[in-house]
């Protein structure tokens, strides 16, 4: 009974894992359908470490889709090992 308990743990860390990240990937989604509301020509600042940075909207979309990507990324990799073990 001990390695089936053993055999459930890593099971469960990667089922929060995998949740974890798709609540990363969605506060992107919802953080980039937020800012294609906002008037192009208005101001928004991105915080970058503990300093905030003021930039267009154009330019904060594509950091966050290139952020999206990456985590998407990391997920599906991640997601595929998780099928190997």
């Amino acid at each position: 009974m001990a390695t089936a308990a053993a055999g459930l743990a890593p099971a469960k860390e990667v089922v929060e894992k995998k949740v974890e990240l798709l609540k990363e990937i969605r506060a992107h989604e919802v953080a980039i359908a937020e800012l294609d509301n906002l008037n192009p020509s208005r101001a928004v600042y991105q915080k970058a470490g503990n300093i905030f940075f003021c930039k267009s909207v154009k330019s904060v979309i594509t950091t966050e889709q290139s952020n999206r990507y990456c985590i998407a990324s990391f997920s599906g990799y991640f997601l595929s090992l998780a099928c190997i073990v």
